[in-house]
């Protein structure tokens, strides 16, 4: 199958429905905007910065290019026009409250050649038990959890046991034919004062002279999530947090282990959805139609209750949230009143905003997980202990599960 007609109907399919719909083709030129705010905070640490984020692996958070799951704030940029389908040198004029300088450079993502297969070998084959639990509430449901025991479960019953509803991939992605920010040219860090509000403007060969649209406060970087987990794993854990400005509804996950054997996972839909794929941006109609089905919180949301002793005897856990921001959508010309009238717009914008934060299960005083919680005496600090092998990352736990 050629490049070419993938990115057409690429750029249709990330088009608003009503907006593919009314035309035979794709705009000349769109562009992606992903804004992210992530988020972290371990007891007598308090905001934990990039530098300290490698410990959790890269990805936790989920979605943008380039946060691989580091605090603050995060941009991702794409562009694509169908004159030079190949990509494009262009340029992203941003606004003084950016902090960035004048502009941002948009650079073609290359097209990566002469890869060989992938290495031989057969995987290791999973050992212990997945323990699966789901929905807010102070003591487990009847029917969980679901397990699954990989000494005993047949080929490809893990896959069926985590499949899940998941985000559709429609925002600032590196692929050939598209332009980006970050790049290997520039990727420097957004400063943690940096504001979306202004004008914004892309250019490039090929790229409607046109192409220039405002940002509003209503799609500018969501706040940080405040959040915290107080409780003894062996009970209870209240997971409460501050209202985040411009979310439209919250969810949360957390997982853990006991010893290498087995993996405890949980989540706060009511549906036995562990939301592996929604951590990450949700267009508006699967927001709503999530709230329905109650996968997501709604925003009025402050407070979820992980059930007694779900992670009880674990060795460390880790609850992470994210809240899901508004999403822009903008094409010039504008449609027309009339819906039968030709409408084969110059450009599309999307702009889509999220926050995510994470923070540890019983390590502040007395289990409160707290940021700023104090240190047992004779303990050493957060960082010893990561050093030590005592903070669990992800890529660890699952490790423990799946074999080194």
């Amino acid at each position: 199958m050629t490049l070419r007609p993938n990115l057409v109907m690429a750029a249709i399919l990330a088009l608003p429905p009503s907006l593919a719909l009314a035309q035979a083709k794709p705009p000349v030129a769109q562009f992606w905007a992903d804004a992210a705010t992530h988020s972290m905070s371990i007891p007598g640490m308090g905001d934990m910065e990039e530098g300290a984020m490698g410990m959790f692996g890269g990805g936790f958070f989920g979605g943008t290019r380039m946060a691989s799951g580091a605090p603050g704030k995060w941009l991702d940029t794409a562009l694509y026009t169908r004159n030079k389908p190949s990509g494009t040198l262009g340029s992203h004029a941003i606004p003084p409250a950016l902090n960035m300088g004048g502009a941002l450079p948009l650079v073609p993502v290359q097209v990566e050649r002469g890869r060989g297969e992938s290495e031989g070998g057969d995987m290791e084959k999973p050992k212990g038990r997945l323990l699966f639990y789901w929905g807010c509430g102070e003591t487990v449901r009847p029917g969980q959890p679901r397990v699954v025991d990989f000494a005993k479960a047949a080929p490809g019953e893990f896959s069926k046991f985590m499949i899940g509803r998941f985000a559709p991939d429609r925002g600032a992605k590196a692929v050939p034919g598209r332009s980006v920010w970050p790049n290997e040219q520039d990727r420097k860090r957004v400063p943690g004062n940096a504001s979306l509000n202004g004008d914004h403007a892309v250019s490039g060969e090929g790229v409607p002279a046109s192409l220039k649209f405002a940002i509003g406060a209503g799609h500018d970087f969501m706040p940080k999530i405040d959040m915290s987990a107080q409780g003894d794993p062996k009970g209870v854990v209240n997971v409460g947090w501050g209202d985040v400005n411009n979310a439209r509804a919250y969810f949360l996950s957390a997982m853990g282990a006991r010893g290498e054997q087995e993996m405890i996972i949980w989540s706060s839909s009511e549906q036995p959805d562990p939301g592996w794929g929604l951590m990450d941006y949700l267009p508006p109609a699967q927001i709503d139609r999530l709230l329905k089905e109650k996968v997501i919180l709604p925003a009025s949301t402050q407070r979820c209750a992980i059930p007694s002793g779900i992670f009880a005897g674990v060795e460390g856990a880790m609850v992470r949230m994210i809240a899901y921001g508004p999403e822009l959508n903008l094409a010039h010309p504008p449609r027309p009143a009339d819906p039968k009238a030709p409408w084969n717009p110059d450009w599309a914008v999307r702009v889509r905003v999220k926050s995510t934060g994470m923070t540890m299960l019983g390590m502040g005083d007395e289990g409160d997980g707290r940021r700023g919680g104090r240190r047992a005496a004779g303990e050493p600090p957060a960082q010893e202990k990561e050093e030590s092998g005592a903070l669990p990352s992800p890529g660890n736990i699952l490790r423990g599960i799946f074999g080194r």
